[in-house]
């Protein structure tokens, strides 16, 4: 030992051994950046926002859901209890760990706390316990509830779902372990890239499951060839080229849903329904449905009907042909029995040689959560954001990503905003954000002739186009499609389509949901699908029953169905006409027009 060590051990002034736990001055000055950082974020969006308001209202807002004493007293029950919630977790840094309860082995499956320190961490393993015990006793108290009717008790359970799920502690940067060693690894350069995500969207009035920027429609997206051959103020009609030396006699018209972008089937090459109906020798044909604005205020059914009569007559016409298979899907759907029903009154149901459901709904009694949204106090909500004449696409957005609230909104608040995650290139997120305004008009009518008043499955309640329509004077074969997790046409729903036509029927049920349902290619090799070709005129619990299960996508089945149909060939065909020229290349303009 040197003269200087041994001097330092003898006059006690030996320099003490760094404490592990005090941050270093260079860690100090690094957090002190990021907190000057975030505070300069946060004043530049201030100053933004001062200079163009925004409303990022939420959309549902369950105190105007129901007007009833009881939601009192659950709103009082709730408090309580995360009141007491709060209060357990505050005192667990006065908790010794030996006297904190592990978590059960055989707790429940929940992906939310799948990091190893809800379980191995006795503090975050109270913590996961407090939320479990006082999520489930909310949900009971309303269950329990006395003096509600069917409706109000669904909205009020439904909003005690949607509360328990927000106040999870994994939406919390301080209650949740990953978010924290997120934060130590990045010296907090992970929570400043959330703050980014977040301010953006915010900005933008809608949450960003994918970046903006990772798509371009016609580019990466929506690229299957094609001509638009026919233009109108509400859509434009894409006919695809062909890719086989002959084709069925019979085209094929797709009507998608003008709530959401036609491309969800036509993502990319590999998930296209588009491309593959092509490739099987089918003459299809696409509707590019108009995003609403202020000059389509006066747009109810009606003229979504006559649009899908003209965009037939327009086929028929162009390839000199009696009739069409016509898809319709979800609300295009719903619109498309409505308009076999009205060709069936006028005696044209030929104009339509098969019809093809993918989770539409008519009749609405057994619809699900979306009826939630349904009441007086929604509709004068709808009314007050529809002043312009349109409903703005981020609010029905908004409300489709409730009833999945877990999935599509609290899990990207944590990916995106508190661990700051690079947002992952995803097509089918990417169109999920690609919102489209709806006509006012249209979409009170919806709501409460269809959702709230079920009139479509009443003979002659509703008139389309100067017709009185009934349901069961369609004759036509129709293949109907339902998803078995479907969130938005439930599988029940769907069914009914089977006790309302009168044609030759086919149902089939597809794996997953409204949409990997549908979007299912064979060569993904995803899922199952169920048919039953030996019960016809029965019950769902029936057909059930005697379902069979095949592996893979439906899609080839329905591309057989439909060649028994009618499997005649003609040599392919041009795309347009010297009396409808293309006007541009698919997939339009108006699927890239962004209000």
């Amino acid at each position: 030992m040197s003269d200087a060590g041994e001097k330092d051990k003898n006059d006690g002034t030996a320099a003490e051994a760094p404490n592990p736990f005090l941050p270093s001055p260079d860690d100090m000055q690094h957090w002190a950046s990021v907190m000057a950082r975030a505070q300069q974020m946060m004043l530049e969006f201030a100053l933004g926002q001062a200079d163009e308001e925004k409303d990022a209202r939420p959309l549902f807002d369950p105190a105007r859901w129901i007007d009833n004493p009881a939601t009192q007293l659950w709103a009082e029950q709730g408090a309580k209890m995360w009141e007491q919630g709060v209060h357990f977790w505050s005192s667990l840094a006065a908790i010794q760990p030996s006297f904190m309860p592990s978590a059960a082995a055989d707790a429940p499956k929940d992906r939310r706390f799948a990091d190893p320190d809800w379980t191995a961490n006795p503090a975050f393993a109270l913590i996961r316990q407090t939320y479990g015990l006082l999520s489930d006793q909310l949900l009971e108290t309303t269950r329990q509830l006395q003096g509600l009717d069917a409706d109000a008790r669904a909205k009020m359970e439904f909003a005690a779902k949607s509360m328990a799920d927000a106040l999870s502690p994994t939406n919390l940067a301080v209650t949740n372990p990953e978010v924290i060693k997120r934060a130590v690894e990045t010296r907090g350069e992970s929570l400043l890239k959330g703050l980014r995500h977040m301010l953006a969207d915010l900005a933008r009035g809608q949450l960003s499951h994918v970046d903006k920027n990772a798509f371009e429609v016609g580019v990466n997206i929506a690229t299957t060839p094609g001509k638009v051959i026919h233009e109108t103020d509400l859509y434009q009609l894409i006919q695809y080229e062909p890719t086989t030396k002959d084709v069925f006699t019979v085209p094929l018209v797709i009507f998608p849903p003008w709530i959401n972008r036609f491309y969800i089937l036509d993502l990319n090459p590999a998930k296209s329904f588009v491309r593959w109906a092509v490739e099987q020798g089918l003459t299809v044909f696409m509707v590019s449905w108009k995003s609403a604005d202020a000059s389509m205020k006066d747009v109810v059914w009606d003229d979504y009907i006559a649009a899908q009569v003209d965009a037939i007559d327009t086929v028929r016409d162009l390839l000199d042909v009696p009739h069409v298979h016509a898809i319709g899907y979800c609300v295009a759907g719903t619109t498309l029995a409505a308009t076999l029903a009205m060709l069936a009154a006028q005696g044209d149901a030929d104009k339509v040689r098969s019809v093809t459901f993918f989770t539409a709904q008519v009749d609405f009694e057994l619809a699900g959560e979306l009826k939630l949204f349904v009441d007086d106090g929604y509709l004068a909500l709808l009314q007050q954001l529809s002043a312009g004449g349109f409903l703005d696409g981020r609010y029905m957005a908004a409300t489709f990503n409730s009833l999945r609230g877990r999935d599509l909104i609290w899990n990207y608040v944590v990916s995106n905003y508190l661990l700051g995650n690079d947002y992952p290139p995803f097509d089918l997120l990417y169109w999920n954000g690609d919102t489209t305004n709806l006509p006012a008009k249209w979409h009170r009518q919806y709501l409460v002739d269809l959702y709230r008043d079920n009139r479509m499955v009443i003979p002659n309640s509703l008139t389309v186009m100067g017709t009185p329509i009934d349901l069961k004077k369609i004759t036509t074969p129709a293949y109907i499609q339902a998803g078995r997790e479907d969130h938005i046409a439930p599988l029940a729903s769907v069914w009914r389509l089977m006790d309302h036509l009168s044609g030759p029927k086919t149902f089939l049920l597809a794996g997953s949901g409204h949409i990997a349902g549908v979007v299912n290619p064979p060569s993904l090799g995803k899922y199952q699908y169920w048919t039953n070709d030996n019960i016809r005129d029965t019950t769902l619990a029936d057909w059930m029953k005697g379902a069979q299960e095949h592996k893979g996508s439906w899609w080839p089945d329905w591309h057989a169905w439909l060649k028994d149909i009618d499997g005649e060939e003609v040599p392919a065909r041009d795309v347009g006409s010297a009396a409808l020229p293309p006007l541009e290349d698919a997939p339009g303009s108006y699927v890239r027009i962004r209000a």
